[in-house]
C-alpha cells in the first residue's frame, strides 16, 4: 500500500498535512465539549450560580461543535481531492504500463484481470484514502487523548473502559483472522466475472448461432454465485462487529452510571456534585473511546481489501518489461527498406518446443517476400517478431542493417505499416481509424483518399451517408469482414512506411478485389518492402521471394516457379488450390 503512496504529488501531501492538522483540531474540539458539560453540570447543581455562566459554557459548546463541523467539511474536501487525483495518477500509470507489456506478459495477467486492476482495485484504494485515512488518524488520536483525560478520574471507571476495549479488540481481531484471506479471493472472482462477461459480449454471435445462451447463463451463474457467497460470508462476519460495538457501548454506559451511583451514595455531601460531574464527563469520554474503536473497526473493513488491491496493482507496475527499449534512431541505420533474418529461432515463454527453428533470408528494398505453409507452421509468429511483439530466442532480425532490439521502439514502429490477421477497428470515424497513431507525418485529406483508393475501400466508403466521417463501432461490428480488412490496409498505406507487414490480411476479400488491391498496392508501394503472410497461392505467386514453412522450419526459398520444381511442400499446397494447367499458365 505505502509503495503506491509514492504517486502522491507535492500538492497532495500538503493537502493531507492540512487535513491531518484539521482532524487533530476536530478531535480537540470534540474532547473539549465534555469539559464544558461538566462545568454546566456543576453550575446547575450549585446554589447561587448565574444563568449567564451556564449560557456562556453552553455557547462555548456550540462554538466547539460548529468549529468541529467546519474542520470536518474542509478535511473531507481536501482528502476527496487527494484521493481522486491519486486514483487518476495510478490509473494513468497502470494503463501506460499495460501498453508497455509484451503479448506474453499480458497473457500472464489476463485481459479481464488487467481491467479489474485498472477499475475495481483502484476504486478500493480510493475509498481507503477518502474515508480510511481520516479515520486512521482520528481514531487513535481520539482514543489516546480521551484516555489521558479520564485516566486519573476513577480507577473503577477506567477498569470498566479497559475491559470494554479488550472485548472490542478481541472481536475485531477474530473477525479479521477469518475474513482477511477471503479478500484476495473476492478480487480473483471479480476477475472471473469480468472474463466471462467479456467472453460473452465478444462471442455473442456464436452464442446465439449455437443456441448456447443457457450454457453461458449457467457459466456466468456459477462464477457469480461464487463471488456472492464469498462476499456474503465477509459481510456476515462484519455484520457481527457493529452490534457488538453498540452492545459494549451501552453496557459500558450503564456500568459507569451504576458505579457512579455507588460512588455518589458513599461520598460526602460536599463531594457528591463533583462525583456526579466526573461521572457525566467520564461517560462522554468513554463513549469517545468506544467510538474511536468503532472507527478503527471500519478501517479494518476497508484497509485489508485496499491492501490486497494495492498488491495486485503493484504486481503489474513492478512487472519487469522483457521487451527492452533500444536507443538507436532510424537516421542512424546504414540501409533503407531491408530486412534480414539471421538464424532466427523462437519459442514462447515457458514452452519447451521451438515454434521457429533456424530461419535465414534477406529482402532488399522494394521487394516483396511472401510466407506460406500449413496451419501452425509459424507464419504469423515469424511476422510478429519483426515489430517485437515477441523477441527472438536466438539469432537476430535486422531492419536496415540494424538489429531490431537496438532501435528505439518508436523509431522501429514508424518504419512499419502493420495489418494484423484479425482487422482491428476502433470506435471512431473512418478517417480517425485511417489516421490512427503517429509516425511523424501529417496525413492530409489527399493521403487518406489515396489510401482508400489503393485499398479498394473508396467505393463502399463513398456510398455511406457521412463518407469518411462515418462512425465505426467498436470492433467494426457495423461493417463487414472484407470492409474491415480494406480499412485496416488503408490505415497501413496512409502511414507511408518503409516496410509493409500483411498478416493474412486478404483472406476476407474475393479473388477479384484481392487481385485489384495487390496490383494497385504494388504500384503505390514500389519503393517499400512488403511482407505477406497468405494461404492463397494466387495472392503470393508474383512475390519476389516466397518462404515456405513447415513445422517451424524453412523448407523452401525461392520464386513461385522455382518452388514448383524443387519444393514438395509448396507443390502440395499449390496443387490443393489450383490445377496443373492453372499453375503452368500462371
Amino acid at each position: 500500500m505505502f509503495k503506491l503512496f509514492k504517486n502522491l504529488k507535492k500538492k497532495d501531501l500538503i493537502y493531507m498535512a492540512i487535513g491531518f492538522v484539521l482532524i487533530a483540531s476536530q478531535v480537540w474540539l470534540e474532547l473539549k465539549m465534555p469539559d464544558y458539560m461538566s462545568e454546566i453540570t456543576q453550575l446547575v447543581q450549585t446554589e447561587g450560580s448565574k444563568m449567564r455562566d451556564i449560557l456562556l459554557n453552553g455557547g462555548y459548546m456550540l462554538l466547539c461543535a460548529l468549529a468541529s463541523l467546519i474542520c470536518a467539511i474542509i478535511t473531507g474536501y481536501l482528502i476527496a481531492n487527494v484521493s481522486a487525483r491519486f486514483s487518476k495518477n495510478v490509473r494513468k500509470k497502470l494503463f501506460n504500463k499495460v501498453l508497455d507489456l509484451s503479448n506474453a506478459e499480458i497473457k500472464e495477467f489476463k485481459t479481464s484481470s488487467l481491467i479489474t486492476r485498472t477499475t475495481n482495485d483502484i476504486t478500493q484504494i480510493q475509498m481507503f484514502i477518502a474515508m480510511g485515512l481520516q479515520m486512521l488518524v482520528k481514531a487513535p488520536l481520539t482514543a489516546i487523548w480521551a484516555v489521558t483525560k479520564i485516566l486519573n478520574k476513577n480507577w473503577q471507571w477506567s477498569a470498566l473502559t479497559a475491559v470494554a476495549v479488550v472485548i472490542l479488540l478481541s472481536t475485531v481481531a477474530t473477525i479479521m483472522v477469518i475474513v482477511l484471506p477471503r479478500f484476495k479471493i473476492v478480487q480473483k472472482l471479480i476477475d472471473k466475472v469480468n472474463n466471462v462477461t467479456r467472453e460473452n459480449l465478444t462471442g455473442i454471435r456464436v452464442i446465439r448461432a449455437f443456441n448456447a445462451e443457457k450454457y453461458q447463463e449457467d457459466k456466468f451463474a456459477q462464477v457469480n454465485n461464487d463471488l456472492t457467497k464469498t462476499q456474503l460470508f465477509n459481510q456476515k462476519a462484519f455484520a457481527i462487529m457493529q452490534p457488538v460495538m453498540y452492545l459494549v457501548m451501552y453496557f459500558l454506559t450503564l456500568a459507569i452510571y451504576i458505579v457512579g451511583i455507588v460512588l455518589i451514595k458513599d461520598s460526602l455531601l460536599a463531594d457528591k456534585i463533583a462525583v456526579f460531574a466526573d461521572m457525566v464527563v467520564f461517560s462522554s469520554y468513554s463513549m469517545q473511546v468506544i467510538m474511536s474503536f468503532l472507527m478503527l473497526a471500519m478501517i479494518f473493513m476497508i484497509l485489508p481489501r485496499a491492501n490486497v488491491s494495492a498488491n495486485r496493482i503493484n504486481e503489474v507496475l513492478d512487472k519487469e518489461i522483457t521487451i527492452k527499449n533500444g536507443h538507436l534512431l532510424a537516421s542512424d541505420a546504414p540501409e533503407k527498406g531491408t530486412i534480414e533474418f539471421k538464424n532466427v529461432s523462437f519459442k514462447y515463454p515457458d514452452a519447451e518446443e521451438y515454434v521457429l527453428k533456424d530461419i535465414s533470408f534477406k529482402v532488399a528494398q522494394g521487394k516483396t517476400v511472401a510466407f506460406i505453409g500449413s496451419t501452425g507452421s509459424g507464419k504469423s509468429t515469424l511476422i510478429n517478431l519483426i515489430p517485437r511483439f515477441y523477441d527472438v530466442t536466438s539469432g537476430a532480425i535486422l531492419i536496415d542493417g540494424v538489429n531490431v532490439q537496438d532501435y528505439d521502439l518508436t523509431e522501429l514502429y514508424n518504419k512499419l505499416g502493420y495489418v494484423p490477421q484479425k482487422a482491428v477497428m476502433f470506435n471512431d470515424t473512418i478517417e480517425g481509424n485511417i489516421t490512427f497513431g503517429k509516425n511523424g507525418r501529417k496525413k492530409s485529406k489527399s493521403v487518406i483518399n489515396k489510401a482508400l483508393e489503393v485499398a479498394q475501400a473508396e467505393e463502399f466508403v463513398n456510398l455511406m451517408e457521412k463518407k469518411t466521417k462515418t462512425m465505426i463501432a467498436q470492433g467494426g461490428t457495423n461493417i463487414s469482414g472484407g470492409q474491415k480488412q480494406r480499412l485496416a490496409i488503408a490505415r497501413a498505406i496512409a502511414r507511408e512506411p518503409e516496410i509493409y507487414i500483411f498478416d493474412d490480411s486478404f483472406s476476407a476479400l474475393d479473388y477479384k478485389t484481392d487481385a485489384t488491391l495487390r496490383r494497385e498496392l504494388k504500384k503505390y508501394t514500389k519503393e517499400a518492402t512488403c511482407l505477406i503472410v497468405a494461404q492463397r497461392i494466387g495472392t503470393i505467386m508474383n512475390a519476389d521471394l516466397i518462404v515456405v514453412l513447415d513445422e517451424g522450419k524453412c523448407v523452401g526459398l525461392g520464386t513461385h516457379q522455382e518452388l514448383l520444381k524443387n519444393c514438395p511442400v509448396y507443390q502440395q499446397i499449390a496443387l490443393s488450390q489450383l490445377s496443373k494447367e492453372e499453375l503452368e499458365n500462371a
